[in-house]
């Protein structure tokens, strides 16, 4: 029967499957246990990222070099590597690891815009967050990861279409965000009626086949609500950030509740709420009217303990017919102050 020193020896020249270093390297066989009587080997290991094919793979690797060491049982447990372990080996992976966003090495930032139901402008927060976080001197990315619903392209003004170098995707890059949309590969504004298999092969192209180059931040403009493919984007992506986006009225709030107990669920931290369509503000008597009530947002930001990161009026941009973007405000504009307000406080919190 092996001894402990015996079954770290052998496991420690396996490779951690994401890093490409052995266990031993990276220190992660955390627990041997040994029954004798039994002839029974349980371990824990840790690597980089859980609960996918390659973790799998590993499983299968271990299980067999112990069993031909004439070991008759194997139970392995995993857990993942501290983010200050992760770090530690950023730098010294392959250049595909380096490419693939849902590599434990790659140090871009997540940021998930949420809403419990459609029509509260997610999207339209999503865009202008994004392009305030460029305007902050950010290297930012956009996916319009709404499959059934894609708008970004529209909403930005967005004419062509990405080229395709090789094997790899370049994204458009519009006001120094890089955009990638289900909407450059559907023809003629066509529905989608793909299933669940064919959408997550598209979602896990936009992460791995996208040539992003270095980003500070990839935002997601999510789908609404808690369906299939929202849970499949929180299970496939690492822990991110996510901002709740509702309006002031209660029931919008009481239903945006619901995507922000699945960011918890799945891991992933809720950054703070947006209140969108907070006020309408006439014009000519430049009073506030509060279209769709008060407090909604507020309330929201309280059940979730989080912060409401700020309240964006209800209103269009000013259009320039020379560089037509229907859903971007103007750095100058008053809206488009209040989302370079918030982009530099999301900026503050992450850093």
């Amino acid at each position: 029967m092996m001894n402990e020193q015996q079954v770290r020896e052998l496991l420690g020249q396996l490779q951690d499957p994401f890093l490409h270093k052995t266990l031993l390297e990276t220190e992660g066989i955390r627990e041997v246990k040994i029954k004798e009587e039994k002839n029974h080997v349980s371990v824990k290991l840790a690597i980089a990222k859980t609960a996918t094919p390659e973790q799998m793979q590993l499983q299968m690797k271990v299980v067999d070099a112990l069993k031909q060491a004439g070991v008759g049982t194997v139970g392995i447990r995993f857990e993942e590597l501290s983010p200050e372990v992760l770090a530690s080996f950023r730098g010294t992976g392959t250049e595909s690891d380096v490419q693939d966003l849902l590599s434990p090495l790659n140090k871009v930032e997540f940021i998930s815009i949420a809403s419990g139901k459609g029509g509260v402008g997610k999207s339209t927060v999503s865009v202008n967050l994004a392009v305030a976080l460029s305007r902050l001197g950010k290297k930012v990315g956009l996916i319009d990861a709404d499959i059934y619903g894609f708008s970004v392209p529209d909403m930005m003004g967005i004419q062509q279409n990405p080229k395709v170098e090789g094997n790899r995707i370049i994204p458009v890059e519009r006001f120094g965000v890089k955009v990638i949309s289900m909407g450059f590969f559907v023809e003629d504004n066509a529905p989608i009626v793909w299933r669940g298999p064919m959408l997550g092969k598209a979602l896990d192209q936009f992460f791995k086949d996208v040539e992003w180059g270095d980003l500070d931040y990839l935002l997601l403009d999510l789908p609404p609500g808690t369906g299939d493919v929202a849970l499949d984007i929180h299970q496939m992506i690492p822990t991110s950030k996510e901002i709740i986006v509702t309006t002031p009225h209660p029931t919008a709030a009481f239903v945006a509740a619901r995507a922000g107990a699945m960011a918890l669920q799945t891991n992933h931290e809720v950054l703070g709420v947006i209140e969108n369509m907070a006020w309408f503000q006439s014009k000519t008597s430049n009073e506030k009217e509060y279209v769709f009530g008060k407090g909604g947002g507020t309330k929201l930001a309280e059940e979730l303990r989080v912060e409401l990161l700020g309240q964006i009026p209800l209103g269009q941009p000013d259009w320039d017919e020379e560089d037509f973007a229907p859903s971007v405000y103007a750095e100058t504009h008053s809206t488009g102050k209040m989302y370079g307000e918030i982009a530099l406080k999301i900026i503050n919190k992450l850093t």
